[in-house]
């Protein structure tokens, strides 16, 4: 199907493992749509970041500074727009952020947000509402069907995410590809990591990153990616 898009969701630790075989990973999952979490944000963030959307084939989409999170764009989709949201500061914690890219592909219009939720518990309650609340708005003056990649730092059944899991599909329930757990990479034992998409699109499939090399994937980062393909219904 040439309207079906491929979205990736990862954290890339910084780039602290094996570049070279997380570029690896990032090809052979072919993605239309790169959501990262733990992007570059110490010196020479920007170009880091740029260099890493070079050498996988893609193009920085959205994204800035603060929170580590950024949206790259492959070849086969159109950049609409894209910005940084910086999420509510709540003192004595990391300063959170969405990266939001509003994407084309085929005629079909897509809302796709990367998100990198807190450790402590009332912080991501919290910002996982007001990036609902971004991410809907986004949708609805863009014509777009929302698709949030998230890590969200919690399990399944927990309580934010259940809360992302009723406003949204959780793209590996509704179509599993694999097990679905992410976190370590290593030794894979916890699902953390998500894509949830707007009841407005079908997941074909989501999951791992079948094609990419097993050993890759332990080097490429601590965390594995998730790989969803959505399609408008």
């Amino acid at each position: 199907m040439s309207d079906v898009l491929t979205v990736v969701s990862y954290n890339v630790r910084s780039l602290r493992d094996d570049r070279d075989a997380l570029v690896r990973v990032i090809r052979a999952a072919r993605p239309d749509v790169l959501c990262l979490q733990e992007a570059p944000r110490g010196p020479s963030w920007r170009r880091r970041r740029e260099a890493l959307a070079h050498d996988a084939g893609m193009s920085v989409a959205a994204g800035g500074r603060v929170g580590g999170v950024c949206v790259l764009a492959g070849p086969g989709v159109r950049v609409v727009r894209g910005q940084g949201e910086r999420l509510r500061w709540i003192p004595g914690l990391e300063w959170r952020a969405l990266a939001l890219a509003i994407v084309e592909k085929e005629g079909a219009r897509f809302a796709v947000g990367s998100a990198h939720l807190d450790l402590v518990p009332r912080a991501r309650l919290r910002h996982a509402a007001q990036i609902v609340q971004i991410l809907d708005d986004a949708a609805r003056t863009s014509g777009a069907k929302a698709v949030l990649a998230v890590d969200v730092n919690e399990r399944p059944g927990e309580p934010v995410w259940t809360y992302l899991a009723d406003r949204f599909t959780d793209g590996h329930a509704r179509a599993p590809r694999g097990e679905g757990r992410t976190f370590p990479a290593r030794d894979p034992a916890m699902r953390i990591d998500a894509i949830f998409v707007d009841h407005g699109l079908a997941v074909l499939a989501c999951g791992g990153a079948e094609a990419a090399a097993r050993q890759d994937l332990r080097h490429a980062s601590d965390h594995l990616p998730v790989v969803a393909d959505v399609a408008p219904v």
